[in-house]
């Protein structure tokens, strides 16, 4: 049976079940009191989830987005119901507490977001996001729900300035507390940099998790073409905004749910996208996330096969000095599809075009930004997957930010159970060359939340000791993070991993070509280590996050509620 709507015929709809029928009255009150009229109760209901927040400036430019997005709702044929959930700043809540509640909120969005879908029966998604743990968040609830959905990325943020030269949040704020620590740089220079690394609206300038995510949202086909690198602000994002909105409405009458396009093909061309550009290794506990939810079976080893097939084209700060402003005006990410064209499978995106048709149709315009295959900055992709007897079950590495001679590093450990431990001792300048740091204790489980270690990352790196210091962690790094950082230790020490019978004095060796990871200790000595060893009690007794340790898988299993 279908049904004639004001602009295109529709078949029975989910959201028919509170709207159509004398049973469903009481329904159908409620709903004109929204101010929905009679005669658009034949048109699909479109829920735009947004995470607009006065709180996060990658987020705060959406209520413009909102505008446009309804727009091209209602200009198709839908209509639509805006809806929110939670944003944080990774930046803001860096370094403190804060921290442990990043990584859980992204299961909390994609609770959220399949709570009000189903609840009022939505017939499709417009989900508006920008920041790093609100788009997998977004995607995983896309993935879980199987309903058509087009996510809208709220774009970048261009870059500051200061005395003539380009700033960007990371290398210009977190690394200056550690160039002021070493007395590179004074208080006033410092301040300058404050006021002026950040200009306004948009994810932070360079790859780090929040434009890594944009960018493989694109790749993977649920965002339009061109939405991964446009720029906060700009015309172009209101239009694709405006777009998305039409679109999502023709979306619902071919029924084009978000598992169609969310296939292992998908995943392969994401991870390729991830590896090309040099992108943050959070991606690598997203991906494995929203795998788990569209039912696309993706081992953490998917990432290392492919790394060794695919080069690396694009050096975005951290590991360069271009930005995303740069990859936008080179092309963006339809430019860098057309590069890795030969290597990519074909797939269905929500633009209606093939994924190779939308790389044929695109034309690179800066040939140092994204480069040819045949000339890449490395042969081999942005991350690496390590193991070893300190990582049974793997870590991860962004080697694209690594520097060719600490590419294999032997060191002697320094132990912390916690991120602000390590501050202190870094600060302090006990951490010297030759020097390991090791903190623990700040996987899934044991953190809870898994925080990011760009403070002590980034004060190592202003320090100057990037060349001569590694660091390892059970908890996750920054996009923005650079050198010689190895993270996603798994098992986590909190679950009884080796990282956990690390002792002051200890060797360890790293070796990244060769995907290795050691502690150089008798493997008696480690056994005896591991009999005497007692699992520490729970730092946080109540609320989300004791409930969030309780429940919440290893770093391997993309840190996802065990089931």
């Amino acid at each position: 049976m279908e049904r004639k709507g004001r602009f295109l015929p529709f078949k029975v709809m989910r959201s028919d079940a509170v709207k159509k029928g004398i049973g469903r009255a009481a329904n159908q009150a409620l709903l004109y009191a929204t101010g929905i009229g009679p005669d658009q109760m034949d048109r699909p209901f479109v829920g735009i989830a947004s995470s607009f927040s006065d709180l996060v400036p990658g987020h705060i430019g959406m209520r413009e987005l909102e505008r446009f997005i309804e727009k091209g709702v209602h200009s198709g044929g839908g209509y639509s119901f805006l809806f929110g959930v939670p944003a944080i700043c990774d930046g803001i809540a860096m370094g403190h507490k804060g921290m442990r509640y990043s990584l859980p909120s992204r299961e909390l969005i994609a609770d959220m977001i399949e709570t009000v879908a189903l609840a009022h029966c939505l017939d499709g998604l417009v989900l508006l996001t920008n920041c790093d743990k609100i788009t997998p968040g977004m995607l995983m609830a896309a993935a879980r729900l199987n309903i058509p959905s087009i996510v809208v990325t709220a774009g970048p943020m261009v870059s500051g300035r200061y005395r003539g030269k380009r700033l960007s949040l990371v290398r210009d704020t977190f690394e200056a507390v550690g160039r002021y620590q070493s007395g590179e740089i004074d208080r006033k220079e410092l301040e300058e940099l404050e006021l002026n690394a950040c200009p306004g609206a948009g994810a932070c300038q360079g790859l780090y998790t929040a434009n890594t995510m944009a960018c493989l949202t694109e790749a993977m086909g649920l965002s339009l073409p061109g939405t991964g690198s446009s720029l906060a602000n700009s015309s172009k994002k209101r239009r694709i905004a405006f777009s998305s909105g039409v679109r999502i409405v023709e979306l619902i009458k071919e029924d084009l749910g978000a598992r169609k396009i969310l296939t292992s093909a998908a995943f392969d061309n994401a991870i390729r996208m991830d590896l090309a550009l040099g992108g943050s290794t959070n991606t690598v506990l997203h991906l494995l996330a929203i795998a788990k939810e569209a039912g696309v079976e993706l081992p953490l080893s998917r990432f290392d096969e492919l790394t060794r097939r695919t080069p690396h084209l694009v050096r975005l700060r951290p590991a360069g000095d271009y930005m995303m402003e740069d990859l936008e005006y080179a092309g963006g990410v339809p430019a860098v599809l057309n590069r890795l064209r030969p290597l990519l499978k074909d797939n269905p995106t929500v633009s209606g075009m093939s994924l190779l048709k939308i790389a044929r149709k695109a034309s690179v315009a800066g040939e140092e930004v994204i480069r040819p295959l045949k000339r890449p900055y490395s042969k081999e992709g942005g991350i690496a997957i390590l193991k070893g007897n300190l990582a049974p079950e793997g870590a991860v590495v962004k080697q694209s930010a690594v520097s060719r001679k600490m590419m294999r590093f032997e060191g002697k450990a320094r132990v912390f159970n916690s991120e602000e431990s390590s501050i202190r001792a870094i600060m302090q300048g006990k951490i010297k060359k030759g020097d390991i740091v090791v903190i623990r204790y700040e996987g899934p489980k044991g953190g809870p939340g898994m925080r990011e270690m760009l403070s002590p990352t980034a004060t190592i790196t202003g320090m100057g000791l990037a060349e001569s210091v590694a660091l390892i962690t059970d908890g996750r790094f920054s996009g923005g993070t650079r050198g010689p950082c190895i993270g996603h230790i798994s098992p986590e020490a909190a679950e009884g991993g080796p990282i956990a019978l690390v002792k002051d004095g200890d060797r360890i060796r790293l070796d990244i070509p060769r995907r290795s990871i050691k502690l150089m200790a008798d493997d008696k000595e480690i056994e005896r280590r591991r009999v005497r060893w007692r699992p520490p009690k729970p730092r946080i007794k109540e609320g989300y996050l004791e409930r969030y340790g309780r429940m919440v898988s290893s770093a391997s299993q993309g840190a996802v509620f065990k089931r």
